[in-house]
């Protein structure tokens, strides 16, 4: 069983400017097949950005995903987990903040991402036929 988040994470990381329109992040979140990108200025994580926020704080409002940048619909200044913290302790944190996925990073700088479904197969071996386990890794919809 994994104890460390660096056992169980997905390395390496989509990440936009903040300044990179709205189309740019969906773009890349398309092309990585993911449903979320991380938001940085140089190596400095400044938050993250979901189709969610893109749909629900620029395109139901009327925005235009064009001229919107990405620092300005983004969570700010996310939850994050070092590679070297325990396992447990993500889980914890995803429980008390609710969130799904957290942004690895080490002195500031984004390393990777480690989800739900990353936790669920480590942290109960006997999770990796589970439902939980299976949402955590499955493909998104495709168009």
């Amino acid at each position: 069983m994994a104890q460390l988040v660096r056992e169980v994470m997905t390395a390496g990381v989509a990440v936009v400017r903040p300044d990179a329109s709205l189309v740019e992040a969906a773009q890349l979140m398309r092309a990585q097949n993911t449903g979320d990108v991380l938001v940085a200025d140089g190596d400095r994580l400044v938050g993250v950005v979901t189709d969610r926020d893109i749909a629900l704080r620029a395109v139901a409002d009327g925005a235009d995903p064009l001229t919107v940048n990405a620092q300005s619909v983004c969570t700010p200044d996310p939850v994050c987990v070092a590679p070297d913290d325990e396992v447990s302790d993500a889980l914890r944190l995803m429980r008390q903040y609710a969130v799904r996925r957290l942004p690895v990073v080490q002195d500031g700088r984004p390393l990777g991402m480690v989800g739900i479904g990353d936790l669920a197969v480590s942290h109960d071996p006997d999770a990796a036929g589970s439902a939980l386990a299976d949402i955590g890794r499955a493909a998104p919809d495709t168009l």
